[in-house]
């Protein structure tokens, strides 16, 4: 579903990403782990080309990446992103929120539109805050709401960069039951994040980056109870010892 292949990126003189081959099969749950600066949310913005590449190719459900325009545009409409800031419209309900994209670039009637997303709202558990304002609702309802956002545009592949560390420590969980929940329902996901427990729960695979590279890239049990290497080995036991 999701094919990177001798992929390099460099901000100036850093080299952020270095020489990068990864595969996600439909339907797997990718966990990228990995200490502040290791590429991990670059990576993340290089698969619907929020940051373009030095070289190599990536390519989703057999299509090339374009470069820019139509093509492109398209491409994304298959890639659901969800970011730290939700970056919902503050003047539209939340209801219009979800029901935007489909109008206006799947072409979906406005009826059919509204009504698919009051779907996901329910199943995000907000369908109560419809007809509300994002900035009356809290951030992990926000956070829900631009899930289903994403998911209104009936995407192949949903990326997740860091969704719950800009989160007050008691709503990460209902952002991460949304989150578990399309893992379980077969959703293809390239995931990054700190909670080691969504991880050993929901991922079919952990990548583990540091300085630019992926180090490991193993099932959740095995990297976790076994790190080969002594960065993920010092990581974990950084971020497990807290």
């Amino acid at each position: 579903m999701i094919s990177i292949q001798g992929v390099n990126k460099h901000f100036g003189d850093l080299h952020v990403l270095k020489d990068i081959d990864l595969e996600v099969d439909r339907g797997q749950v990718v966990v990228v782990l990995g200490p502040s600066g290791s590429g991990k949310s670059t990576l993340c913005r290089t698969i619907n080309r929020l940051e373009t590449v030095d070289s190599g190719t990536i390519a989703i459900d057999g299509e090339q990446l374009p470069s820019e325009g139509r093509k492109l545009a398209q491409l994304r409409a298959d890639v659901g992103m969800v970011f730290q800031s939700f970056n919902l419209f503050a003047h539209k309900t939340i209801l219009d929120n979800v029901a935007l994209a489909p109008v206006k670039v799947r072409k979906v009637a406005k009826d059919k539109a509204r009504e698919n997303a009051m779907t996901l709202l329910e199943r995000v558990g907000v369908a109560n805050q419809a007809d509300k304002y994002p900035a009356q609702l809290s951030g992990g309802q926000q956070q829900r709401v631009a899930i289903a956002r994403s998911l209104a545009m009936k995407p192949k592949v949903m990326l997740f960069d860091e969704p719950t560390s800009a989160l007050d420590p008691e709503m990460i969980n209902e952002v991460l039951e949304v989150m578990t929940s399309l893992a379980s329902e077969g959703m293809t996901m390239v995931v990054v994040t700190h909670e080691m427990g969504f991880a050993r729960r929901a991922a079919n695979r952990v990548v583990f980056m540091a300085d630019g590279a992926i180090v490991e890239d193993a099932p959740p049990a095995e990297f976790f109870d076994n790190p080969r290497s002594e960065r993920a080995k010092d990581f974990l036991g950084k971020i497990l010892n807290h």
